[in-house]
């Protein structure tokens, strides 16, 4: 389904983060989102549940490439620089609650974070976590 100019696809209903309000962006640069469009939407497609607007660290990042999800490195053959800490990244919410879960859980920005993610992660521990 295409996108509008906002970056929405048309004829849904807006997308809800986790504090009730509506969804906002996380990043643009890095361009991120299941739908890259820069939000943390998702979809019965979006197996992963990239729903966690989170900033990098270079923890969280050492964490992920150690389980085997390498954000830090650049494949410019698929238009993905790599991440460094300080950016802002749709995570997976699996992700988020098992680097949470061995300490080393990013800070989220809740107002671009996407109600869907509280089917794994506690609001508690995303409000620990917020900046």
């Amino acid at each position: 389904m295409p996108f509008d100019e906002t970056g929405r696809r048309p004829g849904r209903r807006p997308s809800r983060n986790v504090l009730g309000g509506p969804i906002g962006v996380c990043s643009n640069d890095p361009m991120t989102g299941f739908f890259r469009n820069g939000c943390c939407e998702t979809s019965p497609e979006d197996l992963g549940s990239h729903t966690v607007c989170a900033v990098m660290t270079a923890e969280f990042l050492a964490f992920s490439k150690a389980a085997g999800n390498d954000l830090s490195t650049p494949h410019p053959e698929f238009g993905f620089a790599g991440l460094e800490p300080g950016d802002q990244w749709c995570l997976c919410a699996p992700r988020w609650q098992e680097a949470f879960e061995a300490g080393v859980a990013p800070p989220v920005v809740l107002a671009s974070t996407h109600a869907a993610t509280l089917e794994w992660v506690q609001l508690s521990d995303l409000v620990a976590h917020a900046i």
